[in-house]
């Protein structure tokens, strides 16, 4: 699995802060009121979803620099859920301007951390800073797919895809095991050690976008148990660090 530091992290969340200001840039407003890749959701709903993400993750540090924490959306899941709604029909100049406010205050937060700071507790998930930070770019990263203008899957770093696999072998279900084996790339096993293996070899991007909930693009997964073909795993809920669907 790759080694995230927080020098690299930070070059990462400009990177993902970069894509997904890229993708804003070339919405219209009638892109914004269109579906997005998330069932139930348009592209304005996934946008104001980076708003706040953005705005909650900047303010557990900034909280987290005076000693303090704070949950990480005013008012709770239903706060968030509501300030979504609200947001989302807004036209895409105002999503743009939310959007880059957001982005720029975690990017200010983030950026004028020193060693100490990414060690600051935060309240979500009970973390650091540092948690938060990778909050942030898995949130970037896979959100800039759901957007569904083309980005897909397969445009996700190995680092990436690597951090992701690791964070999501919680949804592994119990006395599972996965042995995950990435074409081309050392194989790894997720799960409980000694649980029922299933293997599951594909691209890297493609084995990700599967653990996240998402379609893989390059078509290439396959699952065998005992050397036979089988069906993917189901897998558990996503390990949402508040009780509502990624």
């Amino acid at each position: 699995m790759t080694s995230i530091t927080s020098e690299n992290l930070l070059v990462e969340l400009r990177r993902a802060a970069g894509v997904v200001g890229g993708i804003a840039a070339k919405l219209t407003d009638q892109d914004v009121a269109a579906a997005s890749e998330l069932p139930g959701w348009t592209r304005g709903h996934v946008l104001a979803h980076l708003v706040g993400i953005g705005n909650a993750m900047a303010r557990q540090f900034e909280y987290a620099s005076r000693g303090e924490t704070i949950e990480l959306y005013d008012g709770g899941v239903e706060g968030r859920n509501r300030a979504i709604e609200l947001s989302a029909g807004h036209g895409i100049e105002q999503h743009r301007d939310a959007l880059a406010a957001a982005v720029d205050r975690a990017l200010t937060a983030f950026g004028s951390l020193d060693t100490a700071g990414w060690r600051k507790p935060i309240s979500y998930r009970g973390g650091v800073v540092f948690d938060g930070g990778l909050a942030l770019w898995r949130e970037l990263t896979i959100h800039a797919t759901d957007l569904g203008t083309g980005r897909g899957p397969e445009t996700w770093s190995r680092p990436f895809c690597e951090y992701l696999v690791d964070f999501l072998s919680a949804r592994v279900p119990e006395g599972e095991r996965f042995v995950l084996q990435p074409l081309g790339l050392p194989s790894l096993a997720i799960g409980a050690a000694g649980g029922h293996s299933t293997a599951i070899n594909g691209m890297l991007t493609d084995i990700a976008a599967w653990l996240a909930g998402r379609t893989p693009t390059l078509g290439s997964l396959r699952a065998t148990a005992a050397a036979d073909g089988v069906e993917l795993p189901a897998l558990l809920p996503w390990p949402a660090g508040v009780p509502v669907a990624n």
